[in-house]
Formats: C-alpha cells, sequence, structure tokens
C-alpha cells in the first residue's frame, strides 16, 4: 500500500520510471544479437523426448511424426532421421548432409 501512497504524492517520479523502462527495453530489444538458429557444424543432432504414461505407439503416432515432420521443414540439408520409439520415451537422431 505505501507505494500508491507514493505514487499519488509524487507522480512524476513514477512517470519518469516507466519512460526510462520504456526507452531501456527499446534499447535492449534492438541490440540483442537475432540468432534464432545459429550454424551447427555437427553432423548428428539427437533428440529426446520424455512422455511418461504413453506406449511406444502413442509416442509415435502423436510425437515422432510432428516432431520430423518439424524438422524436415524447419532444418535444411538433413540427410536422414532415425527414430527409436519406447514407452515414455523417444529418441531421434538426425543426420545432416554437411561435412
Amino acid at each position: 500500500m505505501w507505494i500508491v501512497r507514493l505514487a499519488l504524492r509524487r507522480p512524476y517520479t513514477f512517470v519518469v520510471f516507466a519512460f526510462l523502462i520504456l526507452i531501456l527495453g527499446a534499447y535492449s530489444i534492438l541490440s540483442m544479437p537475432r540468432i534464432f538458429f545459429p550454424n551447427i557444424d555437427i553432423p548428428v543432432v539427437t533428440v529426446v523426448w520424455q512422455y511418461t504414461g504413453l506406449s511406444a505407439e502413442e509416442i509415435a503416432e502423436r510425437i515422432t511424426t510432428n516432431s520430423e515432420r518439424g524438422m524436415t521443414t524447419a532444418v535444411s540439408d538433413i540427410e536422414h532421421i532415425e527414430s527409436q520409439s519406447l514407452n515414455g520415451l523417444r529418441s531421434s537422431k538426425s543426420f545432416s548432409s554437411r561435412t
């Protein structure tokens, strides 16, 4: 409650703080590096999903097909993908054609 009383007594202080946060936020967004997908020089990437309570068939239906489809559309130069579904666990290896 004390911060509300302070804001009512000194409104310009809070307006200045709001502008300062706005300016610093805009500066940090503009100066932030824009690397969403970094260059990966490793020819094999392994992804492991853990979903307890699902059988291997359910994991293959719900997770494996969607994630493999997503990888092949979002990542270029994939040579082949090897997947293994177990009870509650899924492992996938993506092999890149880059050397």
